[in-house]
């Protein structure tokens, strides 16, 4: 039976990692960032995922971004840090390493690169889970990245098979899939969103919330948003949706997290600064962040949160 984790539902965060100039983790910055996320509601954070480039960051970094967020934290947030790998012996590697420094839950993306079959991708999972006895693992598919998609009947082979396997980001942008493991999900399986957009109508079908990257730029909107869908004021819920939609949408106008530091940067909160091969958004996109986080009212903040 899939470990119950109670509190894994509602609107994580999967945080930015702010740099300097110099290129080193603005260590400051990220503080004051998740200071922010948790004054605005959200009580589950994700450092080191997509949106905080784990690509770029050294394994010394990872741990030190993972645990200045469990520091900061302190218990009235809870962390699931970003530990996945294409190779399944370093995923297990960074997996003890977070569980070490204070991580209540893993997030495992599905091995990049690689390719690997849906029998790959069991045994893979299967390899991480069974490393690390009951920290929670949370199953990541986003094929846009990884160049493979974890297919429903091996996410729910491994929700039934797995106790610690205890939910998946879907970012696979596939309803018909994302409704297959609803339906067919062991009890305590939790499902999150990995599209913002998508949010609300996975909501409504039955998820437990979501993993954004607009909650960067609006934690209390988000929070919001979620907070609605559950207590079932569809109405309120969908005028926040389409308030919001704007920002969800243009946050990915270019590769994420590009557009989303740009907006926050403008906002104030961080200094645009991104690891190559990454580079800062075109003008026009600049711009048009601009307009949209004008339009949610969300310039008002003008002051770097690390000064």
């Amino acid at each position: 039976m899939t470990l119950k984790v109670e509190w894994m539902k509602g609107c994580a965060t999967a945080l930015v990692t702010p740099f300097r100039d110099d290129g080193a983790v603005d260590e400051n910055c990220l503080r004051a960032l998740v200071e922010r996320q948790i004054a605005g509601g959200v009580r589950l954070l994700v450092p080191c995922g997509t949106t905080g480039e784990s690509a770029t960051l050294t394994e010394e970094e990872d741990r030190r971004v993972i645990g200045l967020t469990v520091e900061v934290a302190r218990g009235r947030a809870r962390v699931i840090a970003g530990t996945g790998s294409n190779s399944t012996a370093d995923a297990i590697r960074y997996a003890h390493a977070a569980r070490e420094i204070g991580a209540d839950a893993l997030l495992v993306v599905a091995p990049f690169y690689n390719k690997p079959t849906q029998a790959g991708l069991y045994a893979h999972f299967r390899a991480v889970a069974g490393a690390v006895g009951e920290v929670p693992v949370v199953l990541y598919n986003v094929p846009g990245r990884t160049s493979s998609n974890i297919a429903a009947q091996t996410v729910l082979r491994l929700a039934r098979d797995a106790e610690n396997i205890v939910a998946v980001k879907e970012a696979s942008g596939n309803v018909s899939q994302i409704m297959e493991i609803l339906r067919g999900r062991p009890e305590n399986f939790r499902v999150l969103s990995g599209d913002d957009a998508l949010t609300l109508a996975l909501v409504a079908l039955g998820a437990d919330g979501l993993v954004s990257v607009a909650s960067n730029e609006a934690p209390d909107l988000m929070s919001r948003l979620v907070e609605l869908a559950f207590a079932c004021e569809w109405e309120a819920a969908r005028e926040l949706h389409y308030r919001l939609l704007p920002l969800m949408e243009a946050n990915f106008i270019e590769s994420s997290p590009g557009p989303c530091k740009a907006a926050m940067a403008l906002m104030g909160l961080l200094e645009e600064n991104f690891r190559l091969p990454l580079v800062p958004v075109e003008e026009k996109t600049r711009v048009l962040m601009r307009e949209v986080i004008a339009e949610l009212g969300l310039l008002k903040e003008t002051t770097h949160v690390s000064a």
